[in-house]
């Protein structure tokens, strides 16, 4: 599982699921889920996903603005007071084969905040609140199933650099192609996903990162 870039599964499988219910009036409300495994969500092992928002299409223009929040059960077990919880507003459009998607958090960055560090390290008051990232995709379908799918995100994490670290942003990418099977809904994906910064969002073992480049195979059914 790649979250912006970074695996949240110290590069082992996920295993994902979830539903969505849209309205004719263009009002959907969704739930995503997975395994996920990593130091830093300080003792959850689950990552559950609730969003809601509005669609709505101007001619060739698809417009969705809404909300999402991260919320992983057990946070908070291993670091008292360091909550891995995330929530975040979105707005994003789409046009032909491309969609950029704008988020931006109201709270802190995975519970990063100056109080989940040994006093005098960082700087008191210090948090992650309004960090940003910026997802454009391109998706080429073709016929006999295929489709090719190209992807290039920004992240900043508002105040990183007071944290001791020397950068506070990054770019993550993928290029992948996907194969519907036999127009059954079965999609096998296979994707090169990696980042700028190998280190910048890992915690725990993961000594050589949690960003590198690597291959991914997928397999997903949409009932």
């Amino acid at each position: 599982y790649r979250f912006r870039g970074f695996t949240q599964t110290d590069y082992k499988p996920a295993f994902q699921g979830g539903f969505d219910f849209a309205h004719k009036s263009g009002f959907y409300l969704g739930n995503w889920n997975s395994n996920v495994e990593q130091a830093l969500f300080n003792g959850a092992s689950l990552e559950m996903d609730f969003y809601g928002g509005y669609k709505h299409t101007f001619g060739d223009f698809g417009l969705d603005v809404g909300v999402i929040y991260y919320y992983y059960p057990g946070t908070g077990k291993v670091s008292p007071g360091v909550d891995a919880d995330n929530f975040e507003v979105y707005i994003g459009g789409t046009y032909g084969p491309a969609s950029l998607k704008y988020f931006y958090s109201f709270t802190d960055f995975f519970g990063l905040h100056s109080d989940a560090f040994a006093p005098g390290s960082v700087p008191p008051g210090v948090d992650t609140k309004g960090s940003q990232y910026l997802d454009l995709t391109l998706t080429f379908p073709f016929d006999g199933g295929w489709s090719i799918v190209g992807h290039v995100g920004y992240q900043k994490i508002e105040n990183l650099k007071q944290f001791g670290l020397s950068e506070d942003s990054y770019y993550d990418y993928k290029l992948g192609v996907n194969y519907d099977i036999g127009g059954s809904g079965w999609i096998v994906g296979a994707a090169v996903i990696g980042t700028s910064e190998k280190t910048l969002f890992t915690v725990g073992d993961l000594s050589e990162g949690g960003g590198k480049t690597r291959g991914v195979i997928s397999i997903t059914k949409t009932f």
